[in-house]
């Protein structure tokens, strides 16, 4: 029968709360442009339907240039004058105590990209898109199986919540594969001369090159450095967004076999029926001719957090947060991007909030990204629990750990050292 419900004037706000400026810009501004290309046609399709009434949909920005101060203004806008329903978020620096605690206070449903922001304190922030940095895992996983000769490595990061924690993911990940972790590098997030780190680095001639969760600045800096010094061994590193440019500046047999965790979306193996992203190649397509030359590790995530807020909405008959959240946690199960996953996190986060299941494993491949197989999180985690624990707690990253600093108690001096 005709649908003879409400009208579709009323406006249902979302909110994106991130760096659109910045060096960290690739993971944010992308992602907003997915999300405006996902509620655009939500809205030409009539709205989101909720119970008996239609509403359009809204993305209110707000720009935190990744600063603490800027971020929790923002969180203030976003939820008591803008009155948005869900808030999108990067997370990390982001995060900060004061903006947990309005959050909770108000109960608002946020979606962060870094599930080492989730504990027991923030019960409605939640991590369903991306699981950083614990799918890096299936990277390393994925290179010593297919070239055992691999046995050593040296990594770098920037001193920050998207470097640590992603430091210690990849310090379990090479101990797992019996690979030696040679040399490590800390830099500030300032740092601008990477030959230097480069340099030290590559001292020991290590088997692989690991730039961490660099941003993209950081990953196309370091890898050319490492290009104009002859480096001939693997080079592996969480994102590697706007390849091409990087085989423009280097080589294309100086990038074939790069690995990393983000696939382009029209890759063919999106196309497998496991995958829950209505449509990948299309919105690719749309993307880069909208966007072009943008495309990154979050173009999608922001767009595939929404479709899940989507069906939760439509499943609660309501779009309040709370309800929300239950909803789409319902039986312990979820549509991730890339198949059926679980809400998962106890153990590691105090609270099972991040939707966990497979991650793709991505090699440049003449010239082009692609997929080499999707990688089990949760099989690598049965293994090497322990292993992953100790070094998320050596560098303070645990929950409880960050609870304690909340309340002012002392922290160890966190050392990365070249070892």
């Amino acid at each position: 029968m005709r649908d003879f419900g409400l009208g579709s004037s009323t406006v249902l706000k979302i909110g994106l709360l991130g760096p659109l400026t910045g060096p960290l810009k690739a993971w944010a501004l992308p992602g907003m442009n997915g999300s405006l290309i996902w509620i655009e046609r939500i809205n030409a399709s009539g709205g989101l339907k909720v119970g008996s009434r239609r509403y359009m949909l809204e993305l209110v920005q707000f720009d935190t240039m990744y600063q603490p101060d800027r971020a929790l203004q923002g969180a203030k806008k976003l939820i008591m004058e803008d009155g948005v329903k869900l808030i999108l978020m990067i997370g990390g620096n982001d995060l900060t105590t004061e903006v947990r605690r309005l959050v909770t206070q108000h109960r608002m449903l946020v979606a962060t990209l870094l599930p080492s922001d989730l504990s027991p304190d923030a019960p409605t922030l939640v991590a369903p898109s991306e699981v950083h940095p614990i799918y890096n895992v299936t990277g390393v996983e994925w290179l010593k199986r297919t070239d055992p000769s691999l046995k050593t490595a040296a990594l770098c990061a920037q001193r920050d919540l998207l470097g640590l924690p992603s430091i210690a993911t990849y310090r379990a990940a090479f101990e797992a594969a019996g690979i030696e972790l040679i040399s490590e590098q800390l830099f500030e997030p300032s740092t601008s001369d990477f030959a230097p780190i480069v340099e030290k680095l590559m001292a020991k001639d290590p088997d692989i090159l690991c730039w961490d969760t660099a941003y993209e600045p950081f990953v196309h800096a370091l890898t050319i450095e490492a290009f104009k010094r002859g480096f001939k061994g693997r080079l592996l590193s969480c994102t590697c967004d706007n390849y091409q440019e990087l085989i423009r500046r280097t080589s294309p047999e100086f990038m074939e076999g790069f690995v990393f965790q983000f696939p382009d979306f029209d890759d063919p193996r999106l196309n497998e029926g496991h995958i829950n992203f209505e449509n990948p190649g299309a919105f690719y397509d749309e993307f880069c001719r909208r966007f072009p030359g943008t495309w990154s590790a979050v173009s999608w995530e922001y767009a595939s957090t929404l479709e899940l807020w989507k069906s939760a909405v439509q499943r609660a008959r309501t779009f309040e947060p709370f309800s929300v959240l239950a909803a789409m946690k319902v039986g312990g199960i979820g549509p991730h991007a890339f198949g059926e996953a679980r809400w998962w996190g106890k153990d590691l986060f105090g609270i099972d909030n991040a939707l966990v299941g497979d991650w793709p494993v991505v090699a440049i491949v003449n010239g082009k990204a692609r997929i080499q197989e999707f990688g089990s999180i949760a099989d690598w985690w049965s293994k090497n629990r322990t292993t992953l624990l100790k070094h998320m707690r050596a560098l303070n990253l645990m929950w409880d750990q960050r609870e304690h600093l909340a309340a002012g108690e002392p922290q160890e001096r966190l050392t990365v050292q070249d070892s």
